[in-house]
């Protein structure tokens, strides 16, 4: 597991620009889907006392009072476009991916030409992998859930108090790992597509199962590592905006939340990088080497080949008697 995840944390190290441009991706999109709810919102805020409840900290009762208002506007045409844009990340990164992935498996800094032509070539068979683990991923979360819901309430007819807490606690637990679990397989599958130029993406699919649930420690650790990282930073970005920030400074409160969401996309690309380590040590299909007696193949045309190999199988012919 060590070298899985020292391996994978070394490809992102070497190819950090893909974190910056996917950083920025989001930044302009996010910016793009909350334009309509910030005029709204200036609309009113800017000539209302009201301003000052949410300026020096955060009022609910403002902010649902804000989106009642008929000069508002209507909600819908609000989220909307948050809506719109956040399908059109989810494109770009079934574009991007392929190259990224590319990227991590070359030993030399990928041309920008060889990034956008593997993104290219497997944009579609991403969109049907992602469609694919969407449907898994979906019934089996909302199948997890509503088991875990309906045994937290039966525990709460225990005399024991904590029961139930702990009870949904043990099953967030488990549906973190199974929902790992899954990720780990369609993150390979995804590599397997891109780096062995699989066309049918359901063997790719296979495959990663199979690897998956036979390495399931091994990859299952690293994974949850990396996690538990994640949580690391996101914990100390609040804590660091809770304790340093005042609810008045917008500037540090947008440089603070900004660093702190950039920080997180390198656990999710860390663990991209082990999925791609773990593809090269594993699920690496060597080429095989051409035996040295093995007939060197003709670039002769057929018939010309064929012509040939009728001439020279026919029985040398007996020499004229003088």
């Amino acid at each position: 597991m060590a070298n899985l995840l020292s391996g994978g944390l070394g490809k992102v190290t070497h190819n950090k620009r893909y974190i910056f441009w996917f950083w920025l991706l989001n930044l302009t999109l996010a910016e793009f889907g909350t334009a309509a709810f910030r005029r709204g919102a200036h609309a009113i805020l800017d000539q209302s006392l009201y301003s000052e409840r949410l300026v020096k900290g955060f009022d609910l009762g403002v902010v649902v009072e804000l989106v009642s208002k008929p000069e508002f506007g209507s909600l819908k045409s609000m989220t909307y476009p948050s809506v719109y844009f956040g399908f059109v990340f989810f494109l770009a990164t079934a574009l991007f991916l392929p190259g990224i992935f590319t990227g991590y498996a070359a030993t030399y800094r990928l041309p920008r030409e060889e990034f956008f032509r593997a993104c290219g070539r497997n944009l579609w068979r991403f969109i049907r992998i992602m469609i694919i683990a969407g449907i898994i991923m979906g019934i089996l979360a909302g199948l997890l859930f509503s088991a875990n819901g309906t045994i937290a309430n039966k525990a709460e007819a225990s005399t024991n108090e904590k029961l139930p807490f702990e009870v949904e606690a043990v099953g967030f637990t488990i549906i973190f790992l199974i929902m790992t679990t899954l990720r780990i397989w369609f993150d390979l599958a995804e590599v397997d597509t891109v780096l062995n130029d699989e066309r049918a993406v359901r063997r790719s699919i296979i495959a990663a199962f199979r690897h998956t649930f036979g390495s399931l420690l091994r990859l299952l650790g690293s994974y949850v590592v990396v996690s538990i990282v994640a949580a690391a930073l996101l914990v100390g970005g609040l804590w660091i905006w809770l304790r340093f920030v005042s609810p008045g400074n917008v500037l540090a409160a947008f440089v603070v939340g900004q660093i702190t969401l950039f920080l997180l996309l390198f656990p999710r690309f860390w663990q991209r990088g082990i999925a791609v380590l773990y593809w090269e040590e594993r699920m690496l299909v060597p080429l095989m080497p051409r035996s040295p007696t093995a007939p060197i193949q003709s670039s002769v045309p057929t018939a010309e080949v064929a012509g040939e190999a009728s001439v020279s199988s026919a029985p040398p012919s007996e020499p004229q008697q003088p």
